[in-house]
């Protein structure tokens, strides 16, 4: 694919519901999370949690405290236990946003497989008590505090793969071995890697 390894990766297991964080091929830090409530899917409308290689386009909220809720990427200025209870039982964008870019033309980039396009992130949410079982949209959803820390340790460049890695692995979801419509193995899960800052 021509993208050299990065010092930093993260790996969601959307089978598992968990995202690991590594730091030169060693774990740092697991984490419960949630992925979409749809089956994995990198197709436009789907609603799914996308596969494959991807980097952290942008990072949004630093300097805002845990819990600050945002529309369109944007502060609105309200902790989510501000708002009025029919808001609150949304799920909503809290914290922090790490907005994803796919890196494999026709996977996850461009047409209508287009991650970006897409507006999936990695973010907090106010639903914290339902981690660990699929409840997005299509995005990972994160407690506040541990999307916070990670914002801070994974910095500015940084590549995410929703559902693939780089290294030919076995694919497995729901203990049953999946044949990849690609010529390497791919692991359904989502992989985050990054540059030293």
């Amino acid at each position: 694919m021509g993208i050299k390894p990065t010092e930093r990766a993260l790996f969601v297991r959307i089978t598992t519901q968990t995202l690991q964080f590594f730091r030169a091929g060693e774990l740092v830090r697991g984490y419960v999370i949630s992925t979409s409530k749809r089956p994995p899917s990198n197709q436009k409308g789907s609603l799914g949690t996308p596969r494959g290689l991807h980097e952290i386009a942008e990072r949004i909220g630093a300097g805002q405290p845990p819990g600050m809720v945002f529309k369109g990427r944007v502060s609105t200025g309200h902790h989510f236990r501000e708002l009025s209870e029919a808001v609150d039982n949304q799920n909503l964008i809290t914290s922090r946003i790490l907005w994803l870019r796919g890196l494999e033309p026709g996977i996850n980039l461009g047409g209508d497989v287009d991650t970006y396009e897409r507006y999936v992130y990695v973010h907090g949410t106010n639903r914290e008590a339902e981690l660990g079982r699929p409840q997005s949209a299509g995005c990972v959803v994160m407690a506040n505090a541990d999307v916070v820390e990670l914002f801070e340790d994974v910095g500015r460049q940084a590549s995410d793969s929703i559902g693939r890695r780089a290294a030919q692995l076995e694919t497995w979801l729901d203990g049953v071995t999946v044949t990849p419509r690609f010529p390497t193995p791919i692991d359904r899960e989502l992989r985050i890697t990054s540059e030293p800052e």
